[in-house]
């Protein structure tokens, strides 16, 4: 059977929308949630036919699966084989119960994904991430090598010696890893003499956080990253609610969807679907789970759906980089930001070690934002100079500037990488939440 993804757009449609109806009877027959919310507002799952009128049914949001975890789960306890936790980012983490059949899926999401980034079998894949501390992506990405035929060595996160021995043993061509890993990964190569460059790594695939911009052009990351080590650069977008992954292809032109893993609305201020290519909330019904699907679920991120062709020939829709997390908006001193624009100035400067962000509520009730940034050496003439430096590009880009605060690099590299937490902590937002 032909992959759907290079199939016509009214093919998919039509797909997407037998697997719609698929999942609201499954919702309806299985699901305490979801059996409550269609008594509560009077809705027919019947009279849900067609792709648009999704907008007919509420959001399911992050609070909901929050206060009410276990009323999303669609069968019984003895049916699950692995339980796993979200990140946490935009509050508590939430438990989610995936069974043998999630797991099949998860390990097929992420074939597909790994092949759209062109790993094929023979490739080595070196995973720079967590497999435990009920990480459900660090499990998906080792299955998924295993369904693709190809080989993978699970190093785990951090660790840069270990990385490089692993490197040099066992001559992986691909790496797995948050992209801002890779700056800490050359700078340890170029203090010990490890000739990066002429090692056996060909291509790079990202998590966590993005490598380029809304035109496809790498970011300041990706730059830095692609100036010093000359590999093929792939990012990616996924999180645990929505149990798929959206990979690019060779062509880095946004992440493919997968359109029998998922459905993807993108709704504007006034909740209601933005037009294509347009930037809005990322809304996700979950296609084919048996623990614990989800249906028109706020993810909370920003992007914008692209829907003409791809030049790998895949129709199925793509979404961009994400702009920024809904919840992490700032309106600062008049202006709207996203931490994103501000970490693109800070990754563009060479003299910061690493950076923070910290978000907080003035005395008038405003948003304040506080970059704090690690030096190797602080020396306070040299820093004064670098703090207005860097205001004045602040003011230049963004048109405000934020407090800046100077640490030391290894001070603050221990807030940043918290053994506790999955992810590298750039920005910490302690406004109260509603």
């Amino acid at each position: 059977m032909k992959d759907i993804e290079y199939a016509s757009p009214e093919v998919i449609r039509t797909f997407q929308e037998g697997l719609l109806h698929d999942a609201l009877v499954y919702l309806r027959d299985h699901s305490p949630y979801y059996q409550q919310l269609f008594r509560d507002n009077h809705i027919d799952i019947e009279d849900i036919r067609h792709l648009e009128d999704l907008v007919n049914i509420p959001f399911t949001e992050k609070k909901d699966l929050q206060l009410r975890n276990w009323d999303f789960l669609c069968c019984p306890k003895e049916k699950i084989v692995d339980y796993v936790t979200t990140s946490g980012t935009l509050g508590e983490p939430v438990t989610f119960a995936c069974t043998e059949k999630d797991l099949r899926r998860l390990a097929y999401n992420e074939k597909k994904s790994f092949a759209c980034a062109g790993l094929k079998p023979g490739n080595i894949l070196q995973l720079m991430t967590t497999i435990d501390k009920r990480f459900m992506a660090g499990l998906a990405y080792f299955m998924g090598i295993r369904e693709l035929g190809a080989s993978i060595i699970r190093v785990g996160n951090g660790i840069p010696e270990l990385q490089w021995d692993t490197i040099e043993r066992l001559h992986p061509d691909a790496i797995m890893c948050v992209p801002s890993f890779i700056p800490r990964l050359i700078q340890y190569a170029e203090d010990h003499g490890i000739d990066y460059r002429g090692s056996s790594i060909r291509k790079i695939i990202g998590i966590g956080e993005g490598m380029r911009d809304q035109d496809f052009n790498l970011n300041l990351l990706g730059r830095r990253i692609k100036e010093k080590w000359d590999v093929e650069l792939y990012a990616t977008y996924s999180s645990t609610e929505m149990g798929a992954t959206f990979s690019e292809c060779e062509y880095g032109c946004g992440g493919h969807v997968h359109p029998e893993l998922i459905i993807v609305e993108i709704i504007g201020e006034d909740d209601r679907p933005v037009a294509d290519g347009e930037v809005g909330e990322i809304v996700v019904t979950t296609l084919g789970v048996e623990g614990m699907p989800l249906l028109r679920f706020r993810t909370g991120d920003m992007a914008a759906k692209i829907t003409e062709q791809c030049r790998c020939g895949r129709w199925s829709y793509r979404l961009t980089p994400l702009v920024g997390r809904k919840n992490n908006m700032i309106k600062f001193k008049g202006t709207t930001l996203y931490p994103p624009m501000i970490i693109d100035v800070l990754d563009n400067c060479s003299e910061i070690a690493n950076y923070q962000l910290v978000l907080d509520l003035n005395d008038l009730g405003n948003d304040d934002v506080t970059v704090r940034i690690g030096l190797p050496d602080p020396d306070p003439e040299h820093d004064a100079r670098l703090v207005a430096d860097l205001k004045n590009t602040f003011r230049a880009k963004l048109r405000v500037a934020p407090r800046v605060e100077v640490c030391r690099a290894d001070l603050l590299a221990r807030d940043i990488y918290r053994e506790s937490s999955r992810k590298p902590l750039k920005v910490v937002d302690r406004r109260p939440k509603n």
